[in-house]
């Protein structure tokens, strides 16, 4: 392997040994598309697998969205073949899920889907993904923009359970044209989804437009600077989550209202965050004038109030506790 191929591996095992990503005996799940980032993921996990001690396998979603995705499954499958590792396909019609959603939405959880099912199947413990350090300065600007507390800015977490799940990114501090560059090393042509050029999604606006422009004009490292914000972000948030986790746990789950009352705004919130994760699955629906609502319920309304929430939940104020439920 050239010298350069074998630093970037290295990069690569830094990061995975700094986040304690894989131990000896896992079977991991990686998620390839065929672009770059997946692409290059598999690779480099393909190269560290006998190192580390780690089983292999890929899955992969054709989203059907563009005319030439096909192509995408069938140059995954291949390569899969190649280096011998054992791949999952399935294809999807994703505009025909994405009805009460965005697209991207309905994508993204058609893809972890399909993830979780492969990884239980073959009874995977971690299921890996390519985001990479661009990407991590992308999503803090992206929730920054639209407003977020210390959940959204801690980006991408390098390790994340899910469903009973460990997703992991081992590429999450490795820059985009790293990647780029490894691969014309070793010359191999990714899949190429040409929407990433256009500027029709919010993310792309921002990849596209504003961090070249804050790159230009203010700071050139800003996305390290924002993928660092992350990282020490993420810090504080898993901190205040596992402090708001031992509240819940000494309370047997249940809110109390006089508990709640009585604590920090952040640990109050975190709290409230929590109850809702713990029915829904996830916060990300979950906005901040919820939370205000929610508080709001908890203060000044009368018992028997009732706010609703995102994805068919309410919170109800009874006379000692707040109760989150499925209406």
């Amino acid at each position: 392997m050239p010298e350069e191929d074998i630093m970037f591996t290295d990069t690569v095992k830094k990061t995975i040994r700094k986040y304690d990503l894989i131990r000896p005996g896992d079977n991991i799940l990686a998620g390839v598309s065929g672009g770059p980032d997946s692409l290059t993921l598999l690779y480099a996990l393909n190269a560290l697998r006998k190192e580390l001690g780690f089983k292999l396998r890929v899955a992969h979603l054709d989203h059907m969205l563009r005319k030439d995705s096909a192509a995408d499954r069938v140059f995954v499958e291949t390569i899969c073949r190649k280096l011998g590792i054992p791949a999952t396909s399935a294809s999807i019609n994703v505009k025909k899920l994405s009805k009460n959603r965005s697209t991207e939405e309905a994508a993204r959880h058609a893809r972890l889907e399909l993830f979780f099912r492969a990884a239980k199947k073959n009874k995977c413990n971690k299921i890996a993904l390519g985001h990479n350090l661009d990407d991590q300065a992308e999503t803090v600007l992206m929730r920054l923009l639209r407003g977020s507390g210390l959940s959204g800015l801690s980006g991408m977490l390098p390790k994340r359970e899910i469903n009973g799940f460990l997703l992991i990114r081992p590429l999450i501090e490795t820059r985009r044209r790293d990647i780029e560059n490894f691969l014309k090393r070793k010359g191999i042509k990714p899949r190429i989804d040409r929407t990433n050029a256009q500027d029709i999604y919010f993310r792309n606006n921002i990849r596209n437009k504003l961090l070249p422009l804050l790159e230009r004009a203010y700071n050139p490292n800003i996305k390290t600077l924002l993928s660092n914000t992350a990282e020490s972000v993420g810090q504080d948030y898993d901190i205040l989550c596992r402090c708001a986790q031992k509240k819940l746990h000494s309370q047997g789950g249940k809110l109390k209202l006089d508990k709640l009352q009585l604590m920090h705004p952040s640990m109050r919130r975190m709290s409230l965050r929590l109850a809702f994760q713990r029915l829904k699955g996830d916060t990300r629906t979950l906005t901040f004038k919820h939370i205000q609502e929610l508080e709001d319920l908890i203060a000044n309304r009368p018992a028997n109030s009732i706010v609703d929430l995102p994805g068919g939940f309410s919170a109800q104020k009874r006379k000692n506790i707040l109760v989150f439920y499925r209406r």
